[in-house]
């Protein structure tokens, strides 16, 4: 069917009533508010003013951090709109589904896991390098590392991960209880350290408020790559401070904020969500703001930017040791441990909500949406445990901090472009909280985090598009075929799903069924209109290839004939037409266009891994036609996709005997999708391919 096939608020009050996948709401405002806290309140806010003070805006950065904070409560108040209308798990993408369509949501779904895994990753790992500096403080010789088949594993991430991981399986409320003893602890420590930072504030400090702009000191590609997306486009030289370093610091101290939309993951095990939720979510978000422009006050005070620019790692326990005060850099790495311990127990449980609420939408396996007695999904907690913590025990995640970012932003955008279209879908929905002035300031929020996300730098967007790229693959290859939206479409009246389930008003009178050229149609003898057989959707099994009644020759979702209230119905037999005689030619030409760009790319990256040829040698315009080749692959494999979920449709609205053989649901976008899985994902190869050439040229 469509690509672009909503979620209605039915199919959302079914979701959530099913026994075997539903949550348990337990969860109130303080717990919500908390949980806010706890994510947004971590080692970052000891350390992401310094850095983005010594090497972005100097002390402007106390602007960059107002920026963000108000564009996230713009953010915020789409989300809390949201949320307290439809109170159910996944977050952004629950929300883009009901007001975009199935493709938005899958996107900005695949964001959200990229913002969460890496998050939860990152985080973790930081976590297992402040153990270790806690032990070289208690002068203990307790290695963190320990070599297991010739890798190096740390094991203070996985520690921590199955430790929050267990937690959750036990149950949310236990979890919450949990957090909200460390986090007020943390807020106790954050205060006393903003307290004894402000003793040493110097006004000198603060002069000059915007440093001059000055270029970067570094080798070509890694200047480039730093460079904010809005520079490079506009062909300035790679710099920082000045307006560009003020915008640019905007744009990384935003991730101080991305746990409100983590929070509203949560939304189907809030008590009273209507007025919990938007409750949870501003307090939550105020506090985190003050606390941020707290402490970057003070670090920025302490010390010139200069000085903090000429460390390695700048801090605000460098801050500390550079006016004296070394021993508040105990009690900061001991805020910092606990910091970072509600942050990772916040991000696994997101990541799973997330994930959750996909799984049972069909578009990850719908295995992983079970939950349990205790009402969590324990085996999908698990996964995700397991995965987070082999990453942070392995990989080196300290490049992927700005990747989190650039999730957050692109889920926050399409939420905001959100609110105006389910106010005109459903317009009497009740709601806890309305965002004022829309359409307005949702457009407004929406722009303004587009603006915040131009200036990440480029290497988070060349990544980001590999990201995308790789979850397009995983869309068409899997997600779309196994789709609930998708496959109960197929189970009512195709004329009415193309009218988002907006009834037809129009009787077609029965004479018509005979005509030539009506193809298809559902004539209504009784009188009852097409509302009345819109209502009668039935839930499909997975994988299901009924096409209709084989008693009656009804169409699915169609009043049987002889007896039922709505008065006798029959379907007009399908005439063939364009559609089915393009269908097929279609489908071959995108095969062979999508098998030889992927020989292609395969051979290019074969002769690349084997050294025979250099990546450096390799003539720019080879390399952008290595990105293009599987481009015609995609556009046609998009219109072969088309004209079959047309077919497909026709079929739906013919009796069994009028059927061609081999009839079924997803008989005929099956290969199509396929090809437009592969096709995407060479074009990810392809790119990764044309960003390791950049950085050998530049």
């Amino acid at each position: 069917m469509s690509l672009f096939a909503k979620k209605t608020i039915d199919q959302v009050s079914q979701d959530m009533e099913d026994p075997e996948r539903s949550l348990r709401r337990e969860l109130s405002a303080w717990d919500i508010a908390v949980m806010g806290v706890a994510v947004a309140v971590g080692a970052g806010i000891f350390s992401i003013g310094a850095q983005a003070a010594a090497n972005y805006a100097g002390p402007a950065v106390i602007i960059s951090f107002v920026l963000a904070a108000v564009i996230c409560g713009l953010a915020v108040m789409n989300y809390a709109e949201f949320a307290s209308a439809i109170p159910v798990s996944g977050s952004a993408y629950t929300f883009s589904y009901v007001s975009l369509g199935e493709l938005v949501a899958w996107i900005i779904g695949w964001d959200l896991i990229l913002e969460m895994l890496m998050a939860a990753a990152v985080i973790s790992k930081y976590w297992g390098i402040y153990v270790r500096n806690v032990f070289e403080f208690l002068n203990l010789d307790i290695p963190t590392e320990v070599a297991v088949g010739g890798v190096e594993l740390s094991w203070p991430p996985v520690l921590i991960v199955a430790f929050f991981t267990g937690l959750l399986v036990l149950g949310t409320k236990l979890t919450s209880q949990v957090n909200s003893v460390l986090t007020i602890i943390k807020i106790g420590i954050t205060i006393f350290i903003v307290l004894a930072g402000a003793s040493y504030v110097k006004l000198s400090n603060f002069s000059p408020f915007l440093p001059p702009s000055e270029p970067v000191e570094s080798d070509g590609a890694s200047g480039v790559m730093r460079q904010t997306l809005v520079a490079f486009l506009s062909g300035a030289e790679p710099t920082r401070y000045g307006v560009y370093g003020l915008l640019g610091a905007a744009a990384l101290v935003f991730f101080a904020f991305i746990g409100f939309d983590i929070v509203a993951t949560t939304a189907e095990e809030a008590k009273d969500p209507q007025r919990t939720l938007p409750r949870g979510i501003f307090g939550g978000l105020a506090l985190v703001s003050l606390l941020y422009i707290a402490v970057t006050i003070v670090v920025t005070g302490m010390v010139s930017y200069k000085e903090m620019a000429a460390e390695d790692e700048p801090s605000l326990a460098t801050a500390f040791r550079l006016v004296g005060a070394n021993w508040v850099g105990t009690v900061i790495t001991i805020g910092i441990l606990i910091g970072l311990t509600t942050v990772v127990m916040v991000l696994l449980l997101g990541l799973a909500r997330v994930v959750f609420a996909m799984s049972r939408d069909g578009l990850l396996p719908r295995g992983l949406s079970h939950t349990s007695r205790r009402g969590t999904p324990a085996r999908l907690q698990i996964l995700c445990g397991v995965i987070v913590a082999a990453i942070a025990a392995i990989a080196d995640v300290g490049q992927l901090s700005e990747m989190i970012n650039i999730g957050t932003l692109s889920a926050f955008v399409l939420v905001s472009f959100s609110v105006p279209v389910l106010r005109r879908r459903y317009p009497d929905l009740p709601r806890g909280f309305t965002v004022p002035w829309s359409p307005w300031l949702p457009i407004l929020s929406g722009v303004l985090c587009m603006w915040l996300m131009a200036n990440l730098a480029v290497e988070t967007w060349l990544r980001f598009v590999v990201w995308l790229l790789v979850g397009l693959a995983i869309y068409f290859g899997y997600s779309y075929s196994h789709s609930r939206v998708q496959l109960e479409a197929h189970e009512q009246n195709p004329l009415l799903a193309l009218g988002e389930g907006v009834a037809m008003e129009s009787v077609v009178a029965s004479d018509v069924a005979g005509n030539s050229g009506v193809s298809g149609i559902v004539v209504d003898e009784g009188g009852a209109g097409a509302s009345s057989l819109g209502a009668r959707r039935t839930t499909p099994q997975a994988g299901s290839a009924s096409r209709g009644d084989p008693a009656t020759g009804a169409a699915p979702g169609v009043p049987r004939t002889g007896g039922e209230p709505d008065g006798p119905a029959r379907v007009a037999p399908v005439v063939a037409g364009p559609e089915s005689e393009r269908h097929r030619p279609l489908t071959r030409l995108t095969a062979v266009l999508t098998i030889l760009a992927a020989l292609v790319i395969i051979a290019e990256v074969l002769a690349l891994l084997t050294g025979v040829v250099g990546v450096e040698a390799i003539p720019l315009p080879a390399v952008w036609l290595l990105i293009l080749v599987p481009a015609p692959g995609i556009v046609t494999g998009h219109m072969a996709l088309t004209h079959a979920a047309r077919v497909e449709r026709d079929w739906d609205l013919s009796a069994p005997e009028d059927l061609p053989e081999g009839a079924a649901i997803g008989a005929a976008t099956r290969f199509p999708t396929i090809c437009l899985g592969v096709g995407y994902l060479t074009t990810a190869i392809a790119v990764v391919v044309g960003i390791v050439h950049s950085i050998e040229v530049l």
